[in-house]
């Protein structure tokens, strides 16, 4: 695998992009399709790595996927109570969104699974996800004080009950995989969160068919019978890949950039109030619906930004774009302080060490604190050309790119791992200089 230097950008940012698919949507569009008995067509798909191993397991568990072109796939299964005993150890690769939604759902099942994962997931805790699912009955079993990969979930004693679970951090991975282990449970299954997090699980068992409960931070769920699977679903573009270019035009001086059909979920949108805040000329355009998704266009032009302050109460709608904000405050006027992120050093790297130390050899701006980072931006900060290690991280890997293509170069070590989320990532970048 070798480095990619990325050099700095010599003029603005123009043109248009078509952002790739929601990665959380094209994940879950896979996972509930896989659980109705007419085919779904799934439009403007991620065929990123962790969405393609969700695309395996499903079909490991029994369910129909045909692959139209790198994009479009019709998938159709066996109806809810009918996924099978895989015969095979399920790899969830690097995708934690894979393994902790699907352990919700095979929580209920009357077959053993067992999960594997590669180096990066192998040390990432599922303790979180394994304590609801326990307290509903689920049996799972792991290592390193049974938490960690792998982790084999066998048959519950019965069935599995409903329960309300009140979430000490809110989080839409442990909230998914509660819920889809209601559809199965017996009584009603509650979900309590401290701020509400992304919800594209719910809005996607509402497309199937499902009739949640909604009362403030508390959504319910009851067992269903069948889903009613619909016949295509459109996955908007991932504002977490729309991130980066809308750090990089906000801070490469005359840059506009046209971001095509981005989703604009309002618990997804912590970037765009982030960057707002901090003075980027940001415009929203052609508003529509993709699927059961809003989408829109975003217009994005170059802006003096000043720094901004940020904690816990927004953290849910925008953990992973943590890292392209963090640019973004490096060319700031003034302090930006960011709080309430402790999520992020149990990401696929602890990402709060790994941006200040690579991002401090690029401009020496940045202090890690226990939850967050405190960056001291200035157009007098001095930018060097260094080479960064990328942690097998996809967002950190961009984020260097984008850092480099905006300061003075950067050279990535191990570059490829942005395959988990933006295959296109580097062509894209190549078409703007």
């Amino acid at each position: 695998m070798a480095n990619r230097i990325v050099e700095k950008i010599r003029k603005g940012l123009r043109g248009e992009l078509v952002i790739p698919g929601d990665k959380s949507v094209s994940h879950r569009s896979v996972m509930l399709s896989a659980l109705g008995n007419t085919p779904v067509h799934i439009t403007n798909f991620l065929p990123s790595a962790d969405c393609l191993a969700t695309v395996e397991v499903m079909r490991a568990l029994g369910a129909e996927v045909e692959i139209i072109s790198a994009t479009e796939l019709i998938v159709k299964g066996n109806g809810l109570h009918g996924l099978r005993e895989p015969a095979t150890l399920l790899d969830a690769g690097n995708s934690g969104t894979t393994l902790r939604l699907l352990m919700g759902l095979l929580s209920p099942q009357s077959f053993v699974s067992t999960f594997t994962g590669d180096s990066s997931l192998h040390q990432r805790p599922m303790g979180r996800v394994i304590k609801p699912l326990s307290q509903m009955g689920a049996k799972i079993v792991g290592r390193a004080g049974n938490s960690k990969l792998p982790i084999t979930i066998v048959p519950p004693e019965g069935r599995l009950q409903g329960i309300a679970y009140k979430m000490p951090v809110a989080s839409a991975q442990v909230k998914s995989a509660v819920l889809l282990a209601g559809l199965f449970a017996e009584g009603t299954t509650s979900v309590e969160e401290p701020y509400p997090s992304r919800n594209h699980t719910e809005l996607m068992l509402e497309a199937f068919g499902v009739r949640l409960g909604h009362e403030g931070n508390t959504v319910s769920i009851q067992a269903q019978d069948e889903l009613a699977a619909p016949e295509e679903i459109i996955v908007p573009g991932d504002i977490s890949s729309a991130a980066f270019w809308l750090t990089a035009a906000s801070v490469i001086p005359d840059s506009e950039l046209l971001l095509k059909n981005v989703g604009i979920n309002p618990t997804r949108t912590g970037i765009l109030d982030v960057l707002a805040a901090m003075g980027a000329d940001i415009t929203l355009l052609n508003r529509r619906s993709s699927g059961s998704e809003p989408a829109a266009d975003i217009l994005v032009r170059s802006a003096r930004l000043h720094g901004t302050s940020f904690g816990a109460d927004i953290m849910p709608r925008l953990v992973d774009e943590i890292p392209a904000i963090t640019v973004a405050a490096m060319f700031a006027e003034g302090q930006t302080v960011i709080t309430g992120a402790g999520e992020l050093r149990v990401k696929e790297t602890d990402r709060i060490q790994a941006l200040s130390d690579q991002f401090n050899k690029l401009c020496p701006c940045i202090a890690a604190a226990e939850d967050g980072l405190i960056i001291n931006g200035s157009s007098k900060n001095i930018w060097q050309k260094g080479t960064c290690f990328s942690y097998d991280d996809h967002r950190i890997a961009m984020t260097i790119a984008i850092a480099g293509m905006a300061g003075n170069g950067a050279e990535i070590e191990r570059p490829d791992c942005i395959d988990v989320s933006y295959p296109g990532f580097y062509d894209e970048l190549a078409s703007l200089y």
